[in-house]
């Protein structure tokens, strides 16, 4: 076992605090990395304050996660000693389902193995990248590139292939027409994907406060909703809206922004029930879908696309000591555009 400094929540209400915890020892087809930085993501705060459902505490959260490879098993053969590696938000699946076998295992039909407050093999609740180091099976760890910058890779294990993977699957090109709903952490890099892929891209926000960032990174256009005549001005506009927000929204009035055969894709994750009425549906046979992470193989994929067009999320680099603070200017949107922890700042517990 591997005794390793980490930050985690003692409960849903407590702040996040140094602690210990154990990482298995090394098996034959394990990989040992020593984190060099971890992201912050929505999905971090929302499961440690038990809005998603109940956790075992104390729990330790983060899926967007870069390091080295330090050690490796006796089987290993996808990695080796001294390879730049990250980790996203699953670490294992059952490998046999249906599923699995087509190379999707972050849909695997009994549940794919989270990073973090997942049941692993052995029954043990697996704990994130808010820690020194990580223990992980080959098959789920993804080659970095070294033309990515280092601290700013690890938002692109969630927030890129989250956003990569419904842009890719509605093969997204020259002469499509997204809309980006949200310029947040997951709306950010959905600009820079879908413009890096040759797409048409609008940012739709409730205010023009990020106007200027939005164009800088690819946007076309660019449309606050607090004004009601956007929504309807916009009717009948879009191929595909890439909603990243995690809160509700009129979605009739956003699925009517939809020309004939388009797709609204929800990858943002309100915890509350989203309705709508079917007939706006009817109309333009429009599509209401979502979108959960992406497979190992689109995620390499992803990695590899961005460190082709030079495509980095926008990071805010910050000690283990103000996770707290971060969670907080997370909940009001007061970040550009991603938290990154340094890994090396984790103090002792007391």
């Amino acid at each position: 076992m591997y005794t390793v400094n980490a930050y985690a929540a003692p409960s849903a209400t407590e702040p996040l605090e140094p602690t210990t915890i154990e990482r298995r020892d090394l098996g034959p087809k394990d990989v040992l990395i020593d984190i060099a930085y971890a992201g912050i993501c929505h999905s971090d705060i929302h499961t440690v304050r038990g809005e998603w459902g109940e956790i075992v505490y104390p729990q330790v959260v983060g899926h967007e996660i870069v390091g080295t490879v330090a050690e490796v098993g006796s089987e290993v053969t996808l990695h080796a000693v001294g390879d730049r590696v990250g980790v996203g938000c699953m670490v294992n699946s059952c490998r046999e389902c249906e599923n699995c076998t087509a190379g999707m295992e972050n849909y695997c039909l009994k549940g794919n193995v989270g990073t973090y407050a997942g049941k692993d093999k052995d029954g043990t609740i697996t704990q994130g990248g808010y820690a020194e180091k990580i223990v992980v099976v080959e098959d789920f760890v993804l080659r970095v590139p070294e033309s990515i910058p280092y601290e700013a890779a690890a938002p692109l294990l969630c927030a890129g292939i989250t956003t990569y993977s419904p842009l890719a699957h509605w093969k997204v090109g020259p002469g499509s027409r997204v809309a980006v709903v949200g310029l947040g952490g997951l709306g950010h890099m959905a600009v820079k994907i879908a413009h890096a892929m040759g797409a048409e891209v609008t940012v739709l926000s409730q205010t023009l406060s990020k106007k200027e960032d939005g164009l800088k990174m690819g946007a076309d256009h660019y449309y606050a909703t607090s004004d009601p005549e956007t929504l309807k001005n916009l009717r009948n506009s879009f191929d595909l809206i890439v909603n990243t927000v995690s809160a509700p929204l009129d979605l009739d009035a956003y699925l009517r922004m939809l020309a004939l055969d388009g797709t609204m894709v929800n990858v943002g994750a309100p915890p509350e029930a989203l309705p709508l009425h079917v007939f706006t549906l009817f109309a333009n046979r429009r599509t209401f879908a979502g979108s959960s992470i992406g497979s190992i193989g689109e995620t390499q994929e992803m990695l590899d696309f961005c460190a082709e067009h030079g495509i980095a999320p926008e990071i805010e680099l910050i000690d283990a000591s103000q996770i707290n603070e971060a969670y907080e200017r997370v909940l009001k949107s007061d970040v550009r555009y991603r938290f990154v922890i340094d890994t090396a700042t984790l103090a002792p517990a007391n």
